[in-house]
């Protein structure tokens, strides 16, 4: 046996150990074998009657030790709550957990698989089959099968807690199958978002399989989707673990090759492969936005998101594919190089500079021919990301519209404009949401010097919108709005050719 089977064997044989060990205990000198419960609030009776008095409500999942049989009942044994009873034999599946009865085992759980809602009875029979099967078995392709419906069935099931009601009747079902799965040593990690509760799969049967040579493209794609879900990223750490995070996400994504994946799947690796580029752009920008890695991981995200089909995109996946489009598009000026920096502009017509501030700002320098950056015409300092490159000036004069970036995913539109009372600066926001995922973008100037051209797209307390608007300068009412472009004149008539030829807002 050559060191790298022997390496990969042990692996798995440690991952069956793990999992099953509390799901199967050591059978006591009388024990005929264990049951897995296949019923929710099956009822574990003190006699072999219905009317007995009931000692526990069991749900899907829960393993029992089976020690004798009395009319259409079990007699077992709960370990988890150290009581016995009767329980109905249609209300479980005995397993014997022999290496004859594998292969029985996985069918079973391959069809579960397909399952919605029977996640904790997959996941029990998961553990069966783990422990059932010979360490040969575990290490080939029924191994890699295992790992993955296990991976499967725990991410489904952080995925429906996500998105439970609280208070619903199915919330009291959810709890008792996070609690089975906890049972076999399935982890999760919870997160607070926006006042309701993240339940994020932690992800070691998804990582054993990626380490399984055996493991083909599908399982492979369906690992690392689960393993780089962008909600499942703890919102509280600190920026540099983040972009740890970030790059170990590219690098995982790395391992499918899309090729010979059908279109669906193939298109969520690329969407996502498109979202973890965007953000590896903008957390490099934030140490350099000078750093050729930074245009290097803009283009990747490019490349990655033209590459989608939206012919086989299907419409659970619409959702994904424009938050992709939003992250992508949020670092799309690192592809187009600043204008190099100059101490001040000719004639009327205003300039925009760039230097640093406090530790970890950049600071934005209003110049003209008679204000230098000595004692510019407005000076505003941001924490975010100035894609100098946007900027762009109005043909009086009177407005600078700037691109910034102060979140993964979020770019926002500054409008510098002149007033009587000098040079103020707004932003205008993707939305007036909570901030998820968003652009603002400008879109053109319509002559006069009294309006301007916006697209916004946006994703926030769980809505998505995009609109195309006429923005007056004088404190940014939106004058009219649409979600057809073509349904606004003006912006038909002056969207600024270049914005049209890049921008994503029109896909």
């Amino acid at each position: 046996m050559n060191a790298t089977f022997a390496t990969l064997l042990a692996a798995v044989a440690s991952a069956a150990v793990t999992v099953a060990a509390e799901a199967a205990p050591q059978p006591s000198p009388s024990a005929q074998g264990s049951a897995i419960v296949v019923q929710d609030q099956a009822s574990l009776r003190a006699s072999p009657r219905d009317g007995a008095q009931q000692q526990a409500s069991l749900w899907q999942g829960e393993v029992l030790e089976v020690r004798g049989e009395r009319l259409d009942y079990l007699q077992v044994w709960d370990h988890k709550r150290e009581r016995g009873g009767f329980i109905r034999a249609s209300d479980v599946r005995r397993v014997a957990l022999t290496e004859a009865e594998g292969p029985a085992l996985l069918a079973v759980m391959r069809f579960v698989q397909d399952t919605p809602g029977a996640e904790a009875l997959g996941i029990g029979l998961t553990a069966a089959y783990l422990q059932a099967a010979p360490a040969k078995a575990l290490a080939g392709v029924e191994g890699a099968q295992a790992f993955d419906a296990l991976g499967t069935f725990a991410d489904r099931l952080a995925r429906r807690a996500s998105v439970a009601v609280p208070g619903k009747a199915s919330g009291a079902a959810l709890s008792a199958h996070l609690d089975v799965a906890n049972g076999y040593g399935v982890r999760f990690s919870t997160y607070e978002v926006e006042g309701r509760m993240q339940v994020c799969y932690e992800g070691e049967a998804f990582r054993r399989l990626l380490a399984m040579p055996v493991a083909d493209a599908e399982q492979r794609a369906r690992a690392v989707l689960a393993l780089t879900r962008p909600e499942c990223i703890n919102p509280d750490l600190p920026a540099h673990e983040r972009a740890k995070v970030t790059t170990w996400q590219a690098e995982v994504l790395e391992r499918v090759d899309v090729a010979g994946l059908p279109g669906y799947l193939r298109n969520r690796v690329q969407m996502r492969r498109a979202s973890v580029w965007g953000a590896a752009a903008f957390q490099q920008a934030r140490k350099n936005a000078a750093d050729p890695a930074v245009a290097a991981a803009a283009a990747r995200a490019l490349t990655e998101f033209t590459g989608v089909s939206k012919a086989e995109l299907p419409d659970e996946d619409q959702s994904a594919y424009n938050d992709a489009a939003m992250r992508v598009s949020a670092v799309r000026w690192a592809l187009v190089p600043a204008a190099a920096p100059v101490a001040t502009a000719a004639g009327a017509r205003p300039a925009l500079l760039t230097e640093p501030g406090a530790p970890g700002e950049t600071c934005v320098l209003l110049v003209d021919a008679q204000h230098s950056a000595k004692a510019p015409l407005l000076r505003r300092c941001t924490y975010g990301v100035v894609w100098a490159a946007s900027a762009s000036t109005n043909r009086e004069g009177t407005a600078v519209a700037l691109a910034v970036q102060p979140l993964e995913g979020w770019r926002e539109l500054w409008v510098l404009r002149k007033t009587e009372g000098g040079w103020l600066a707004d932003v205008l926001p993707p939305a007036a949401a909570t901030p998820e995922t968003g652009v603002a973008e400008w879109a053109g100037w319509v002559p006069g010097g009294q309006q301007m051209l916006v697209a916004r797209e946006a994703r926030g307390q769980g809505r998505y919108r995009r609109s195309f608007e006429v923005v007056r300068l004088d404190g940014l009412a939106t004058e009219r709005v649409t979600g057809d472009v073509a349904a606004l004149p003006l912006f038909q008539r002056w969207q600024d050719p270049a914005w049209k030829r890049q921008t994503l807002s029109l896909r």
